[in-house]
């Protein structure tokens, strides 16, 4: 973490000069996500931000949900957010926090404006306030409902309270400016009657308040000193300013926006990972091409790549676009340094050494990372039969040693951790196609060189044919096939993938990982990274996503 005397970005900037002039003796952040959703690469760099500040000042930083809105919100999503910040490697202080815990003080301070003057009980349905609350460039109008009486109102906010009003016949809205030229300030809703059941409070409640409404109280409640959102909510701090300045809140928090994390090849809009979902485009929000936590998670991504790629976004004040490429190279700087070892042959071609003898077998060993002795050594069975990848031979002897470094008709090629061994003689099906090699392997060349007169033109990787295990691969590619698939040129819908998910099944895969472990990362060699998918696995046959490939 930056050194806080030398603050790095904006926000740090007037964190330390709040504390530096005592006007905050406490650092306290929130992250306050709606719970109608999973959490998203987005959130990420929210929640790095703000844990993270609290953090660096000695503060503390509160998880808090803004469950205001009881049409969409549910305890799967609470639950889900839950796991994925404290996957991240955060602690919250005290318990979650939610926004339903205060609604029976944000009726008491909305009451309260009722009785100063400064909001009423409104009878316009939405397509009038639509057209009451006019553009971006023509004011709009008062509301026929605006000098109700605040008895009047206040009598009808508690009928609406109890349930005693139909849903769509009142609101109770802000008396700010209806001429104000942001359109947030023009007498917004504070509560809308929604006759449904939350998924915290049940049916105590028959009125629930705006966000616009809820959010700064909920800080001034918690004692928050920096309310640090994206932009989009730039817009709305007057309106936040508004409610703070005219009501008697415990303090007055401070809110400022920071420009989002904006992904290519990615769409982040909670409503459009939704839709994927429930049209069934992907498999769940957990869905391993999808750029929730949660999927990133599934797909093998580490909490420790996501927060340093998050960690090197710059803190701004606009908004931009960061390639994929560059959370890639996180993942992958991350995974070559953490990921054990192992061998996998997607497409299997048996390889018989004519000169090993039958029913012989022998422990071969090899790292289980080059550069780590703290992970142990693998057990690398060697039989007579083995298996290598098709695409790691070919029958051309005329390929030159720099056009392709694996094996060829009468050549040699070192077995990864293993023998210096020579295609002699092809076995082919009837269809012609190539079904076997018979081979044979050069005694003594085990970790040393082969005699003089055989150079291996190079390194491939290969398992035991009887002592190897089953597995499917599913390989993951971009979701999209273009970088700004919801820049509004057609549907997002029309630029799904179609080969953003590959299954390849019944690899030959080294017989340790019949032990793999859910949160274990593995360099298949010369393949890429992965881990295991509890999902997809079964008692006999695991399953593993690949994360990344090696590039």
């Amino acid at each position: 973490m930056t050194d806080i005397e030398k603050p790095s970005n904006f926000i740090q900037h007037v964190i330390q000069a709040d504390l530096d002039a005592g006007r905050v003796t406490k650092v306290i952040t929130r992250f306050p996500p709606e719970p109608n959703g999973y959490l998203h690469i987005g959130h990420a760099k929210s929640i790095c931000l703000n844990f993270g500040l609290a953090e660096q000042y000695g503060g503390s930083c509160n998880l808090r949900f803004d469950d205001t809105n009881p049409e969409k919100e549910s305890d799967e999503f609470v639950q889900a957010i839950i796991e994925d910040v404290r996957w991240l490697g955060f602690n919250w202080d005290g318990e979650p926090r939610f926004a339903s815990d205060y609604f029976a003080q944000l009726y008491d301070w909305a009451k309260y404006l009722v009785a100063e003057g400064k909001a009423y009980i409104c009878e316009l349905n939405a397509e009038q306030m639509r057209e009451y609350r006019g553009t971006l460039t023509e004011p709009g109008k008062n509301s026929p409902y605006r000098e109700r009486p605040a008895a009047e109102s206040l009598a009808l906010l508690e009928q609406m309270r109890v349930g005693a009003i139909d849903e769509g016949a009142m609101t109770l809205r802000a008396k700010i400016d209806m001429a104000s030229p942001n359109v947030n300030m023009r007498d917004p809703v504070m509560y809308r009657i929604k006759k449904m059941a939350h998924h915290r409070t049940g049916d105590a409640w028959n009125i629930y308040p705006s966000y616009d409404f809820a959010h700064g109280q909920e800080d001034a409640i918690e004692g928050v000193t920096h309310s640090v959102c994206t932009l989009e909510f730039a817009a709305n701090r007057p309106l936040y300013e508004w409610f703070t300045k005219n009501l008697p809140l415990p303090c007055v928090p401070r809110q400022y926006e920071f420009g989002r994390l904006n992904l290519n090849y990615t769409v982040t809009s909670k409503r459009k990972l939704k839709q994927l979902v429930d049209e069934q485009h992907v498999d769940g929000w957990n869905d391993p091409r999808m750029p929730t936590i949660s999927g990133l998670r599934r797909r093998g991504v580490s909490a420790a790549a996501l927060r340093e790629f998050c960690d090197s976004l710059a803190v701004a004040k606009t908004d931009g676009v960061v390639d994929l490429a560059q959370f890639e190279h996180f993942i992958r700087d991350d995974l070559n340094t953490v990921a054990q070892r192992a061998m996998c042959v997607l497409n299997p071609l048996k390889v018989t050494l004519s000169n090993y003898p039958e029913g012989q077998e022998e422990m071969l060993t090899a790292a289980g990372h080059p550069n780590r002795d703290d992970l142990p050594e693998r057990c690398l069975p060697f039989t007579r039969e083995i298996y290598i990848d098709r695409a790691d031979f070919s029958d051309d002897s005329t390929l030159s040693r720099k056009k392709f470094k694996r094996l060829v008709i009468d050549d040699y090629v070192r077995l990864r951790s293993g023998y210096v061994i020579k295609a002699d003689e092809i076995v082919r099906d009837s269809s012609g196609e190539i079904s076997e090699i018979i081979g044979s392997y050069v005694p003594n060349t085990v970790g040393e060189d082969p005699p003089e007169g055989i150079r291996p033109r190079g390194v491939i990787h290969w398992v035991s044919a009887s002592h190897c295990i089953d597995c499917d691969l599913y390989l993951y590619e971009n979701l999209f096939t273009v970088p700004a698939p919801d820049s509004g040129e057609g549907s997002f819908l029309d630029f799904i993938n179609p080969e953003s998910l590959k299954i390849v099944r019944n690899c030959k895969a080294e017989v340790g990982l019949a032990n793999a472990s859910e949160g274990e990362h593995y360099q298949f060699e010369r393949e890429g990274y992965y881990c295991l998918d509890a999902k997809n696995s079964t008692a006999d046959k695991p399953a593993f996503n690949r994360t990344i490939d090696l590039r």
